[in-house]
């Protein structure tokens, strides 16, 4: 039987999280937006499937970066 691949195992997919409901609040309101303005993350992504989000989610991903070491995103899951 072949092995399963883990997606969040492999160097270049950056580190996911899905955020809590208290955690948007304060993202959303310090960006002064509405969580439809928020850049999408379609529900058809493998990434959607591994970590069980649904429409409505909202996770931050934490990428490496030359420059500034880390940097932070922030995405909404949508129906695709």
């Amino acid at each position: 039987m072949p092995k399963k691949f883990d997606i969040l195992q492999h160097d270049f997919v950056p580190a996911y999280r899905k955020l809590e409901e208290s955690e948007i609040t304060s993202l959303l309101e310090s960006f002064s937006i509405k969580r439809v303005k928020l850049p999408k993350l379609l529900s058809s992504d493998p990434i959607v499937e591994r970590l069980e989000l649904k429409a409505g989610d909202v996770v931050e991903i934490t990428r490496k970066s030359r420059t500034a070491g880390e940097a932070k995103y922030y995405r909404v899951v949508v129906d695709a």
